[in-house]
């Protein structure tokens, strides 16, 4: 049977929006397990210490590092009746609902190492069952849209609704699961209402999953067919490796790697500069995480037509300078006494405003990222005559994964080192420890963002290069056709 696939009609618009739809799974998980909350919770809430804490990240993470790169070759040469890509997606929705559960709901009377091995389990449980079906779902864009410049805006829907799933499910528990009142008089510290929330999310994930892998579903006949070939572990490493190595991955995935860094250690310490930095109390917490919503709307818009006009590298670098400062300026403020006090209102609409900057040119960047990625899927298919989306995505997906262990894993140290009291309510910590946990994070943070700047400079794809590619790919199917006829 010939492996040849029809032409695709134009996507339409409810294409875009359903298969943006599937990045709200992938929205949720991130906003639950940010480091921001995952730090919180097992330091503060459930009391294993702080440096434990980023060490059962990095673990989960580390297993992360061998797992999502067979799962994404696994989906790349997968010959089915539904393709490559779905028989992954409607798998993984059973298994992402039931560990996410179990996450939230650690055994009371767990210390110690016992304590630690469940947070690690639990952990390299939930990642694997997100990675089954983010790293197939997200490897289906570069075959919906080839084009250079149309990929980006397909793009830009799915972070819209990944972004605007983080922003909504934050606001839902911080004012809803965590705000503290009288029924709830410990607030953001509160055991039982982190096992509700985690119920509420076991279940959103579980239909967000099944729905958005049955929106594409019918988009499965223009899809790729993995051709039949022979496989043996050591050609999937082979192949793996292959993959890793190219040029233009390389240059992305460093500069990936030291933005992420930075981008981690700032979720790792969002909370605690909101709580002890700031004074903000968790009902004011959530309210600020509607300016992730309002950056997703910004960012949709803005993405696409930022990409086209600079070039999708220079956008990236222009993207990271603005984003960084935009990111520091309060807290530098503050340390330099240019900040309004704590309790007035000017200062919730300062890191308002903030949160909705730094937000947006976070999502325009991965946004175009994400693009640059996929444009690297045909650049490696001229170089190898192998599609192997799953494996870049997999490689992609695993910045965000490994940085933010990276980032809590530094947070943690940080903490510790400024002797950072555990179990402490905001207004109990010495001011002096605040001040010197700002003074260590700033510098972080501009370090790693520059190594990222200088990183993209060796970025090589530009609209000539991929159109080239696109042009000889097509010129290569057209001789296959041609010969089977023959």
């Amino acid at each position: 049977m010939s492996d040849a696939v029809p032409n695709p009609p134009p996507l339409g618009i409810v294409a875009k929006l359903t298969y943006g739809l599937g990045s709200v799974a992938y929205g949720v998980s991130v906003a639950v397990l940010a480091a921001s909350v995952l730090q919180l919770y097992f330091n503060q809430v459930i009391g294993l210490p702080a440096v434990w804490v980023g060490f059962a990240i990095m673990v989960s993470l580390v297993a992360d590092l061998f797992i999502d790169p067979l799962i994404g070759h696994w989906s790349d040469n997968l010959r089915s009746r539904w393709g490559r890509r779905h028989p992954f997606m409607y798998a993984a929705a059973l298994p992402a609902a039931v560990s996410f559960y179990f996450l939230w709901h650690a055994p009371h009377g767990l210390e110690g190492t016992a304590l630690l091995v469940f947070s690690v389990v639990m952990l390299i449980a939930v990642r694997i069952s997100i990675a089954a079906y983010e790293i197939p779902s997200t490897s289906l864009a570069p075959e919906l849209a080839p084009d250079y410049d149309q990929r980006t805006g397909l793009l830009a829907y799915r972070w819209f609704f990944g972004i605007g799933a983080i922003g909504a499910i934050s606001v839902v528990l911080y004012t809803v699961y965590l705000r503290q009142d009288a029924s709830n008089p410990l607030g953001i510290l509160n055991r039982e209402r982190y096992a509700e929330f985690g119920t509420m999310v076991a279940v959103l994930l579980f239909v967000c999953i099944l729905v958005s892998s049955a929106a594409t579903h019918n988009r499965i006949r223009y899809l790729h067919r993995a051709p039949a070939r022979p496989q043996s572990l050591k050609q999937t490493f082979r192949e793996i490796a292959s993959v890793f190595s190219n040029p233009a991955l390389i240059v992305l995935m460093t500069s990936g790697v030291l933005g992420g860094a930075g981008l981690g250690i700032t979720s790792a310490l969002q909370n605690y500069f909101y709580l002890h930095l700031w004074g903000l109390k968790p009902q004011m917490i959530g309210p600020l995480q509607f300016g992730g919503l309002l950056a997703s709307v910004i960012g949709v818009f803005l993405a696409p037509a930022i990409a086209k006009r600079f070039g999708k590298k220079q956008a990236m670098i222009g993207l990271l300078y603005f984003s960084v400062f935009c990111g520091l300026i309060p807290i530098a403020g503050r340390l330099l006494g240019f900040m309004p006090a704590n309790g007035s209102p000017w200062l919730l609409a300062i890191l308002f405003g903030d949160v909705v900057l730094t937000l947006t040119c976070g999502l325009i960047g991965l946004v175009i990222v994400t693009s640059m990625v996929a444009d690297v899927a045909e650049d490696q298919q001229v170089k190898t005559g192998i599609r192997s989306e799953g494996v870049l995505f997999a490689a992609n997906g695993l910045i965000p994964k490994f940085t933010g262990g990276l980032g809590a894993f530094v947070a943690g140290g940080l903490i510790s080192l400024v002797h950072f009291p555990t179990h402490a309510m905001p207004g109990t910590v010495d001011p002096e420890i605040v001040r010197r946990l700002a003074l260590y994070y700033i510098p972080c943070v501009i370090l790693l963002n520059g190594g990222s700047v200088v990183a993209l400079q060796f970025y090589r794809i530009d609209r000539a290069t991929h159109e080239r590619n696109v042009a000889h790919l097509r010129e290569a199917a057209a001789l296959a056709a041609t010969e089977q006829q023959l």
